[in-house]
C-alpha cells in the first residue's frame, strides 16, 4: 500500500510509521488520519510484526493540526468526514488515538522534536514513549480556543496523574522533554542521535524473546484493567486467559526452552491463535 503522508516499512519483524510532512513539521490532516489508520490495520495483519516504531521525519515529530485553513480549521469538515460518535462528528485525533488503543502489537513512540497538540495525544495510547533531548510538548488547546481531544482526558490522567495533566492543559504551555520525563510523560530523554537505535533495540527485545500471543493479551489485560471496577475483574481475565493458554504451544515452547537453556521459538500466530476471552478493547459503546 502506498502512502503520501506517512511512510511505512518492516525490518527484523519491526513495523516502522514514519510521520512524512516535514515542510509542515509532520502538522496532522485528514488524509495523515486515514493512512495512519490504515497503516495500524497493516501492522496487525502482519503476523512478522512484533512491534511498532513510530517517529517523524525531518526535525519534528509533529507540530500538531495542520492550522493552514486559518480560523475555521476546526470548524471545517473534509469530504467524507461524516462519521458520527453520540451524533456529533468524529474528532480526527481520537479516531486514530482509538487506532492505536486496540493494537495488538506493542507501540513505542519515537519522539524527535515538537510534539504539540495532536502530536502528543496521539502519542498517549502508546505503551512507551522515548523522546530526543531536543523535543518538546504542548497541550495548547486552551490556547486555540478548544478542547483536549484524541480521548486525552481519558488517557493522560492515567498517566501522569490528574494535577500534572491539568497543569499542562490548563496553562496550555509548551514544555521541554526534561520537564516530560520529570511528568512520567516520557520513559526516557536520549540525546538525538540515540533515539532510534534505543527504540529499535527496545522493540527487537520484545519481537527476539516474547511470544507475539502472550504479548497481545497482556496489552489488552494492561489497558483495560485500567477502567476495572474492582482487582476481581483482573483476576477473572487473568483466570480465563491462564487456563486458555495453560497447555497451548507458545506455553509449551516457553517452559521446555527455559528448561533446555535455549531461545524460544514461539510457534502460534496472532491472526490463528489469539484467544477468544482476550478483552476487546475499547469498546465503542456508540456502535449500532
Amino acid at each position: 500500500m502506498s502512502f503520501s503522508q506517512i511512510d511505512y516499512g518492516v525490518t527484523s519483524r519491526v513495523a516502522t510509521i514514519t510521520l512524512k510532512r516535514p515542510e509542515r513539521l509532520n502538522a496532522f490532516t485528514f488524509a495523515m488520519r486515514g493512512e495512519l489508520v490504515k497503516a495500524f490495520d497493516l501492522a496487525d495483519a502482519d503476523d512478522d510484526v512484533r512491534a511498532v516504531v513510530v517517529t517523524g521525519a525531518g526535525r519534528a515529530f509533529c507540530a500538531g493540526a495542520d492550522l493552514g485553513g486559518g480560523g475555521d480549521t476546526f470548524s471545517r469538515r473534509e469530504p467524507g468526514e461524516g462519521e458520527l460518535v453520540d451524533g456529533a462528528p468524529r474528532d480526527g485525533g481520537g479516531t486514530v488515538a482509538l487506532r492505536i488503543a486496540r493494537s495488538l502489537k506493542p507501540v513505542i513512540g519515537a519522539i524527535n522534536g515538537p510534539a504539540i497538540g495532536v502530536g502528543v495525544t496521539m502519542t498517549l495510547p502508546m505503551d512507551v514513549r522515548l523522546a530526543a533531548d531536543t523535543a518538546k510538548f504542548g497541550f495548547v488547546f486552551a490556547r486555540r480556543g478548544i478542547v483536549t481531544e484524541a480521548a486525552s482526558s481519558w488517557f493522560l490522567p492515567r498517566l501522569v496523574g490528574i494535577a500534572q495533566a491539568m497543569e499542562w492543559v490548563a496553562t496550555g504551555r509548551v514544555f521541554p522533554a526534561s520537564e516530560a520525563l520529570e511528568g512520567r510523560l516520557v520513559s526516557r530523554v536520549l540525546p538525538a542521535e540515540e533515539l532510534l537505535p534505543a527504540a529499535y533495540a527496545l522493540a527487537r527485545e520484545i519481537a527476539d524473546n516474547t511470544s507475539a500471543v502472550s504479548v497481545a493479551a497482556i496489552r489488552r489485560l494492561m489497558w483495560s484493567g485500567l477502567s476495572a471496577s474492582s482487582p476481581w475483574e483482573a483476576h477473572a481475565a487473568d483466570s480465563r486467559l491462564m487456563a486458555e493458554l495453560g497447555s497451548a504451544p507458545d506455553t509449551v515452547e516457553g517452559v521446555t526452552s527455559f528448561l533446555e537453556k535455549r531461545p524460544a521459538e514461539f510457534p502460534m500466530k496472532i491472526s490463528e491463535d489469539l484467544p477468544g476471552s482476550v478483552p476487546s478493547w475499547p469498546v465503542n459503546p456508540y456502535r449500532v
